[in-house]
Order: structure tokens, then sequence, then C-alpha cells
């Protein structure tokens, strides 16, 4: 309500948003282009994905012209509740209305201490202190400072194409040069040894200044998953040579692979000193993550009244941010979210898994509930092999874009190539599809891959066309 000097409701004026989504509806892709980056607009534009979304509910989008598009990606897991879930919508409207103040900051704010209260609950492990940032990249920074300074050490391992974001920190501790390079030197001491390999790992470990080993329980970039076991021998090496555990959930957590940490299918021993979440955190409407640690690690970093507020962020604790949490996670608990991922992640896995005996392309399925990657491999024939060496020749992301694009262009499914120079398929699905969703993108993904063992035909024209493209890209 918009009041005048005198106390009386005043005349509705002032920006109308609807109208303004209206008026510019279409031109996302001129505006970015002209202020926001023109290198991604020919990228979306290359591979067919320059759509406009106008609406979005669940699993679902639809564009301009009224198309359903299947978010098999959502926003790279941020929507986990689906988008727009109308309980999580409903808290915020109630929470906005009720005109509590926020981000006082001379004061303990009551909602982030409830929130607080509620993931320790939901942890395997005794974390007693939880901090709140507005990004996973965020919270592995906060990780990495509490790791140096609870143990008094500088080094920090990660594994060969790990993720861990992208600002300053996270970006020293990431497995993946393409997001590295031209931002060196990175933070000194930052090792990089083998994803699933403890032999490397003891070794760095051995030298004795590591302040903590940083790792993806499954690796966002390839899902790759450890071997049984890695996780939680991981973490007693780590005690044994005094280094901290740092568990990265930002993606596998909050409930998508059928557990509320993916680290807790390594069995009820994993004992991880920090644990970093973020993405479906908020349900998708407000940017947050949250820290979690062990109370000595906690009391070493705020170690006196002086140090109190010696790591902090102007908007961690936002209330209309722990609000959604908290929304989120009852719409997790009460809707049995976590119990549907592991259901529909297995249904989708398995059909996917028993196309690999028609398909010779097709390598591997991985999966944790909703957590998947589609490898494809060099194939038997010799005309597939010829295919597979042309493609890999022209640029070695491109194969898997073979299969993205007809997925999003004649199927309507939004996916991604799982990184760079890695032949997976990645599928990062909302919790709350059902079977006729599961069964959308079974049979999409059953016909493009008929298509694309026809070398050669349409659907390698297309791919021939942009790898090209790429090459004389590079070469400018």
């Amino acid at each position: 309500m918009v009041m005048d000097p005198d106390g009386k409701t005043a005349a509705p004026g002032g920006l109308d948003i609807v109208a303004l989504l209206k008026e510019h509806q279409g031109r996302n892709y001129d505006l970015h282009a002209a202020h926001v980056n023109p290198a991604n607009v020919k990228t979306l534009k290359t591979i067919g994905f320059d759509h406009c979304y106008v609406r979005a509910e669940g699993p679902y989008l639809w564009d301009v012209e009224g198309t359903r598009y299947l978010d098999m990606l959502s926003g790279y897991g941020v929507f986990g509740l689906g988008r727009n879930h109308p309980d999580v919508r409903r808290v915020l409207k109630e929470f906005l209305d009720a005109e509590y103040p926020s981000l006082v900051k001379m004061e303990a704010p009551l909602l982030s201490g409830i929130l607080a209260e509620e993931l320790k609950k939901r942890m395997p492990n005794d974390l007693d202190m939880v901090f709140f940032a507005n990004s996973g990249a965020e919270g592995v920074e906060a990780a990495i400072k509490y790791a140096k300074c609870a143990t008094g050490k500088a080094g920090i391992i990660h594994c060969k194409k790990a993720y861990h974001g992208l600002t300053y920190g996270a970006l020293s501790v990431n497995g993946d040069d393409s997001f590295r390079s031209g931002f060196e030197p990175y933070l000194p001491e930052c090792r990089m040894i083998e994803f699933n390999n403890l032999e490397a790992l003891e070794a760095e470990l051995r030298k004795g200044d590591v302040a903590a080993f940083v790792v993806e329980p499954i690796q966002g970039k390839g899902v790759y998953i450890g071997s049984p076991g890695y996780l939680l021998a991981a973490q007693r090496l780590c005690r044994k040579y005094g280094a901290l555990f740092i568990d990265d959930e930002v993606q596998s957590g909050m409930g998508r692979t059928g557990k509320f940490l993916a680290i807790a299918h390594d069995g009820p021993e994993v004992d991880p000193d920090i644990v970093v979440l973020s993405k479906t955190l908020s349900a998708g409407f407000v940017p947050v993550a949250a820290v979690l640690c062990k109370r000595w690690i906690h009391d070493k970093v705020f170690s006196s009244m002086q140090r109190s507020v010696v790591h902090s962020s102007t908007f961690s604790q936002g209330n209309f941010a722990m609000a959604a949490g908290l929304a989120a996670l009852d719409v997790i608990d009460r809707q049995g979210l976590m119990q549907n991922a592991d259901r529909m992640g297995n249904l989708l896995g398995e059909g996917l898994r028993a196309m690999i005996p028609r398909f010779e392309f097709m390598k591997e399925v991985r999966w944790r509930g909703l957590m998947m990657g589609i490898e494809f491999g060099s194939p038997r024939s010799l005309t597939l092999k010829t295919a597979w060496g042309i493609c890999h020749g022209l640029d070695k992301s491109l194969f898997p874009q073979a299969c993205v694009m007809p997925l999003m262009s004649r199927h309507h499914i939004i996916t991604q190539v799982a990184g760079h120079a890695i032949d997976v398929v990645k599928l990062l699905p909302p919790f709350v599809i059902g079977e006729s969703d599961v069964r959308w993108f079974l049979e999409a993904f059953e016909e493009v891959m008929v298509g694309m063992h026809k070398f050669p035909g349409p659907a390698w024209d297309v791919i021939t066309d942009i790898g090209k493209a790429a090459l004389t890209q590079r070469a400018r």
C-alpha cells in the first residue's frame, strides 16, 4: 500500500513490472547482445537454445509461442522443487505482507536461527554452527577461510574436474582449466589430485601442511561417483593427518540423490568437518547458501568479541532468504521429495541403461537419485567410428551436443553437456518430476539415439557445421 504525506492511500503509480515484461517480450537476446554478454548470446543461438520463456511451473517452461518444455536441468539444480512452487510462494507472500524487518545487522535475526536449527537436524553428524552466505561459491570461500584459520595450515587439496565456483578462492580449487585460464595466479598451496584416488590424497596429506581436502560427493562436471567407501576413507585420512574434510554439497545436497546429503550414501560413519549447501536451499527464489561446521572450528574463527564478525556478508541472514529456506525444507519433507528423487532417478536411470546394448555410442549411465550422467564412447563399427573421429577432431566438446541439440529442437527438453571435453550429457531434473516426464525423456532420447547412429545423416550435418564454426572462431 502506498501512502501520501497525509497518511492517506496514494494513487497507484510507479513501475508496472507486468507491463514492462509485456512491452519488451522477445527482446531478451538483443538486450543481452548489447548490454550483458554477446559471446553467450552467440553460443545460445548456435546450439538452438535462444528461446524466450514467459511462464514456469514445476518441471515445465513455456516460451512466447506457448510451447511447453521439460526442464531436465532445473537451473543447474537450483529448482529442485520445480519452478514457482505454490507452497513456497505462499510463505514468501505472507512474509512480505508481515512487513517484518530484515538485515538490521546489529541484532541476532530470528529466522536465521530457526533455519540453522532445522539444517542441523538433517546432518549425518554433529555440525554445530551455521553461517549463511549468498551462493555456493561464497560458501566455499568461507569453508576455505575456516579451514586455514582453524588448522593454521595453508594447503588445500582439490580434485581434477572439480567445480566449486568461480570466485577467486573457489576458482583456485577448481579442477577445470577452461574456467581457470587467464585468471592466474591462483591462491598458493592449492594442489590438485585425481578424484577417487586415495593414494594421491594420502601423498599430499603426508606433507603435513594441508588445511583441508574439499570434495564433491558426486562431481558435477561429468557426474563422476566415487567408489563405495571412497569418501569415508578420505575422511579418515584427513583425520589421520590433521586436515579438515570439506563436503561440497552445493549441487548434490538438499535431497537430490535420495538422501539429504549425497555423502550419506557412504554410510552412517560419514563425519564431514564442514558442509556447504546452496541451490535448492531457497527453492530458487532467493540466492542463499549455508556453511555448517563443527563448534571447535567456529570457535577458532570467531575466537573473541573483537573477532565476532571476522567473516561476514552484507546480505547474510536476509529474512526473505531464510523464509524461503524454511519453506523449501518443509516442502521437501512434507511432500516426500527425497523419496520421489530416488524413485524417479532409478526409473530414468534403468530406462537409459537398458538402451546401452542397442546404441553403440552409449557407454555408461551413472546416477544417484536425480543427478545423472549419460556417457558416450567410441563405437565398434567402422562407419560410426569414423563419425566419432571426425567429431572429436573438430572439437572435443562437440559430440554430446549432437544429443543435447535435438532434444531441445525436436523434443523441447532442456539438458546440457556435462563439461568441457567430456562426452557426457548431464541431467539435473527437479525432484517433482513424475512418470510421464520420465517417459517423455526416454522416448525422446531413444529417437535422438536412432538419428545419431545414422551416418551420414542430418544430425551429423548440423554438428559438422557447428564444429567448423568453432574452429574458425578459435583461429581468429
